[in-house]
């Protein structure tokens, strides 16, 4: 007789929202997913940092608008202490600038209050296998915070209509190829891995694969530079 398997470990979470009725919702959605565990939450940034350097959830949803310490604050420092630890911005401010500065301080996701629980669900599982949860159109927006200056040149004749500026051709070893492409696409337009999978009919290995292969040849470390690089070549649209 065969052993039976173990069942799969669920996604230890970990929230933080300073509005106690919203908090009690979120709680409420996510605690009705048999593949999430919460193990704890906390009103301020403060309690937050001493809790998850404590516990070390493998998710944090994280409120960006927290009084005092900010969830941006928070993210960097725990980013520093528990790198291992995933964010996931919760937030009800759609700018930015402040999608930008959570990315950069080590943020894996951003989503925005009012998200239907599933989607967070997807969310919480998507960064805790290492992705990264791009909302649609939000690299479109950010894209001009990676945009490489271009180099100045003559100052054109009078009435003379602009020189085109051609980027440089790739190597051949960093072109993508039309399934790097594909899923890089996808990925724009704010598709999970878990989705691209099922589009593709791929395994979310093999997508997580071709990401890993998308990001050394765009010379990039996350799916939102990804898109934004990818943009800026020209390789996808939006």
């Amino acid at each position: 007789m065969e052993a039976t398997p173990p069942p799969p470990s669920r996604i230890r979470v970990y929230v933080v929202e300073d509005q106690s009725k919203i908090l009690k919702n979120q709680l409420k959605l996510l605690e009705a997913s048999a593949d999430l565990e919460i193990i704890g939450t906390a009103l301020s940034g403060e309690t937050a940092l001493d809790d998850i350097r404590r516990l070390k959830p493998d998710v944090v949803l994280l409120d960006l608008g927290l009084p005092r310490m900010s969830g941006i604050d928070v993210t960097r420092a725990v980013k520093a202490e528990v790198p291992k630890v995933e964010i996931l911005i919760f937030t009800i401010f759609d700018e930015e600038d402040k999608v930008l500065e959570a990315v950069q301080a080590g943020a894996s996701g951003y989503l925005l209050k009012g998200t239907p629980a599933d989607k967070m669900v997807e969310a919480i599982k998507e960064v805790s296998q290492g992705g990264t949860v791009i909302q649609p159109s939000l690299a479109r927006r950010l894209l001009k915070h990676f945009r490489v200056p271009e180099a100045a040149g003559p100052e054109p004749k009078a009435g003379a209509a602009p020189a085109a500026q051609a980027l440089p051709a790739e190597p051949e070893g960093k072109k993508l190829s039309a399934r790097e492409t594909e899923i890089l696409q996808l990925i724009a337009k704010g598709v999970s891995n878990s989705e691209a999978a099922t589009m593709l009919t791929l395994s979310k290995a093999t997508i997580r694969t071709h990401l890993e292969h998308i990001y050394r040849k765009l010379e990039v470390t996350n799916r939102v530079e990804a898109v934004t690089e990818g943009l800026r070549k020209g390789i996808i649209q939006m």
